[in-house]
């Protein structure tokens, strides 16, 4: 009888299980706890041992152990209804749920629209009542990063806050999206092209402006700030945006909007003012959402994986729980530009 039986009081212990299979014991852990990171074949040598050992994992000893909860939040500081009105984030959960399904852990999704809702969630976080947060649509100036920092609890952003992140993030390509959607606009004849930001402190829509500007540069076209129009990412502000851009450039020919949403506000301005799309403007958006599909003409959008965004965040996540991976990963996963009739 080997010494971590005898401690173990006769069971098997997790150094056995992973004596058996022939792999270190933190690959066993992982296996054992749900981590996607391991080969099948390694999946199947751990759980084979785990059988022929009969290891059961006494997951309060180790939650105790460990100072752990089993349980990961979803942070989105948005209101309710912003969070309902928008597919993206819809698309996140089921990512995030899905790279939770084959493990014990507990999802808690908490919406944060307000400076109370702020306060209350940063007591809950200072009590260590998570293993880990997700963070989704962060501002600039949001101060939970910093806090997650503090507490040196694990964290995984949606995007970034600026160029010099210091918190892991899994993002699309939002630069290379947007300029191969202006460059496709531009390919199709436009030269008045505009574009509707999304908020400004957000580094995505940074992003999608700067390769906005890249490809009309590229183009030889003059830049000309009365083509951008600043907006939420909302149907709304698409909406009062594309009156500004009318009010402003009534020559513009073509619209790249930063989202599918303040895309179809743009097309119902547009519709408004008689102008068909895409004779008299081509319309473009970004997320290649239901709505995009949906719209009459079909309408052209940057596809940017989402739900691949919130299981790549989730597995960095449980990697960092774990003890393993990268200490700041920045993952950045590339876009598609999809043509339909709006373009």
């Amino acid at each position: 009888m080997t010494a971590a039986r005898v401690r173990s009081g006769g069971r098997p212990t997790l150094e056995e299980v992973a004596a058996r299979a022939g792999v270190g014991r933190g690959t066993a852990s992982r296996v054992i706890n749900g981590s996607p990171r391991v080969s099948a074949h390694t999946r199947q040598a751990v759980e084979a041992a785990v059988a022929e050992l009969g290891y059961v994992p006494n997951r309060a000893a180790r939650a105790l152990a460990g100072n752990r909860t089993d349980a990961v939040a979803l942070v989105v500081p948005e209101s309710e209804s912003r969070f309902f009105a928008e597919p993206y984030f819809s698309d996140i959960v089921r990512g995030v749920g899905a790279a939770l399904a084959d493990t014990e852990m507990q999802l808690l999704l908490t919406l944060v629209g307000s400076d109370r809702e702020r306060r209350r969630l940063a007591q809950y976080l200072t009590a260590h009542r998570v293993d880990g947060v997700l963070l989704v649509s962060v501002h600039a100036d949001d101060p939970l990063p910093d806090l997650l920092e503090q507490l040196g609890m694990p964290a995984v952003m949606n995007g970034r806050r600026s160029a010099a992140e210091s918190l892991p993030s899994v993002d699309s390509d939002n630069f290379e999206g947007a300029r191969g959607a202006v460059e496709h606009l531009v390919s199709r004849g436009r030269r008045s092209i505009a574009t509707i930001t999304g908020r400004l402190d957000v580094y995505a829509s940074q992003r999608r402006l700067d390769g906005y500007r890249r490809a009309l540069a590229d183009a030889g076209l003059e830049p000309d700030e009365r083509l951008i129009a600043p907006a939420d990412f909302s149907e709304e502000g698409g909406v009062h945006a594309m009156r500004e851009l009318l009010a402003r450039r009534p020559d513009v020919d073509a619209v790249f909007a930063a989202s599918d949403l303040m895309a179809a506000g743009a097309r119902q301005v547009l519709r408004e003012a008689c102008r068909r799309i895409p004779d008299d403007v081509a319309l473009i958006g970004f997320d290649d959402s239901a709505v995009a599909r949906h719209m009459d003409p079909a309408l052209t959008s940057v596809r940017q994986p989402i739900e691949e965004m919130g299981r790549t965040m989730t597995r960095v996540l449980l990697d960092q729980i774990g003890g393993e991976g990268a200490d700041h990963p920045q993952i950045v996963l590339p876009t598609e530009l999809v043509v339909r009739d709006s373009s």
